[in-house]
């Protein structure tokens, strides 16, 4: 597992803004351009950074955010995580403690035909080893970015 020092963590945080140019990253650290430049490359290449667009999902007409507590017949956890990662409109799927296995986030909109209704109908189902889920719609949020899924 890659180790974070000080440069990397002040990179990632200047990086809040993907579009930041990585000279004004340099000029802020005191560091070079290139340093910026083939540190944030190997943090990509290693797994540790993404550098992608998010939305606001409340600014969106029609989307909505749902969380979802996954019970499951099986202990392949993260085999399952997996295979919620594969369904239209998931985000996100975590193998958890507590008293659901997974915890699952999903972005719906009616507009993109697929309600609440619509992912258990043709999304779901697919999934075998189901035991019982749990929704929780997002009424509000506050500094949620998702990624956009639908």
């Amino acid at each position: 597992m890659a180790r974070l020092d000080e440069t990397n963590k002040a990179i990632i945080k200047a990086l809040h803004d993907g579009r930041r140019p990585y000279s004004a990253i340099a000029e802020d650290l005191g560091i070079t351009e290139n340093t910026v430049r083939s540190r944030v490359n190997r943090m990509c290449d290693d797994g540790i950074l993404s550098i992608s667009a998010l939305i606001d999902p409340e600014k969106i007409p029609g989307v909505q955010i749902v969380m979802m507590g996954v019970k499951l017949k099986t202990m392949e956890l993260e085999e399952k995580a997996k295979e919620f990662c594969s369904l239209r409109g998931v985000f996100s799927a975590s193998v958890v403690t507590g008293r659901y296995d997974l915890i699952v986030q999903l972005m719906l909109s009616e507009n993109e035909g697929l309600s609440l209704l619509d992912f258990f109908r043709s999304e779901l189902v697919r999934i075998d080893d189901v035991q019982e889920v749990e929704t929780f719609v997002v009424y509000q949020s506050h500094s949620l970015w998702v990624p956009y899924c639908i």
